[in-house]
């Protein structure tokens, strides 16, 4: 079969007006993914300008969930969505009405626990504009405090109907909040803290995550992270041409020895130190 000249170029104009559509939609696509990013980046900033005790607990978890998260060989799909619940499941405490509670060196009032339960409702509203980027991150920091007996809020799931990510994140959330104080409370020993996550499994956590949890050589990775965790420093983007920019993962540049956590380790005098 022959074409004529002009029926190929008309074939060839066809094919080139369509690769000039598919590189603008990727070069849409790289756009709409760096806005989603840093919108994540300046959240995690206002976490630390607010509060640094919140911003460094958000760390720790973090650390903590994926160590977590790859000793049960998620998948990375499932790590990255676990880790971004973990930095953000404490955004909904920056409210000025909760933070002035959570600053507040006395003993929590039944009033004040009432207004601190309000926060993963407060902080999924926070996120749900991220949702088309971020599909499970508002629910899972909404889901952060349920439990595995369904006895959690805020909709008192159970089991296994709680997302993923924020089952991992309630273990590792409740191990950090036990071993590091706050104003209104001294921090626990290890072993206090071994203790109430194995009276909670399988009624308030995941049996199989707090398990895993506290394997010693998972216990012990999870150690070794706290030692490492660093302050929060923004990364340098270097562009290398017009669109070859790799499309910044925020979830990806706090972590110690990555790029972006060039810090010195935190101080932290919250911090549990007897073993």
């Amino acid at each position: 079969m022959r074409f004529s000249r002009n029926a190929l170029a008309g074939a060839g104009a066809t094919a080139a007006a369509a690769a000039i559509v598919l590189i603008r939609r990727e070069q849409t696509r790289r756009v709409t993914e760096r806005f989603a990013a840093a919108a994540l980046e300046t959240l995690l900033n206002a976490v630390d300008a607010n509060d640094p005790e919140t911003g460094a607990h958000v760390r720790r978890v973090a650390a903590y969930s994926l160590i977590l998260g790859e000793a049960a060989e998620l998948s990375e799909h499932e790590c990255k969505s676990i880790e971004r619940v973990a930095l953000f499941h404490d955004i909904g405490k920056i409210h000025q009405a909760l933070i002035d509670i959570v600053r507040d060196d006395q003993p929590l009032s039944p009033e004040d626990r009432r207004a601190i339960a309000t926060h993963p409702a407060v902080g999924a509203n926070v996120l749900a504009p991220l949702t088309g980027f971020y599909p499970d991150l508002a629910d899972g920091v909404l889901a952060h405090h349920e439990r595995w007996d369904g006895n959690g809020y805020p909709r008192g799931l159970r089991g296994r109907r709680i997302p993923l990510a924020a089952r991992v994140v309630a273990v590792a959330d409740t191990f950090d909040a036990l071993t590091h104080g706050r104003r209104y409370r001294d921090a626990e020993p290890l072993d206090v803290a071994r203790k109430v996550l194995l009276e909670g499994r399988g009624t308030q956590f995941d049996p199989d995550f707090v398990d895993l949890f506290l394997f010693p050589p998972i216990f012990e990775r999870v150690m070794d992270a706290e030692h490492q965790i660093v302050t929060w420093e923004p990364p340098v983007q270097k562009r290398r041409g017009r669109h070859d920019e790799s499309v910044p993962d925020i979830t990806f540049r706090w972590r110690p020895g990555r790029n972006g956590s060039r810090g010195r380790p935190a101080s932290d005098p919250t911090r549990q130190t007897a073993r």
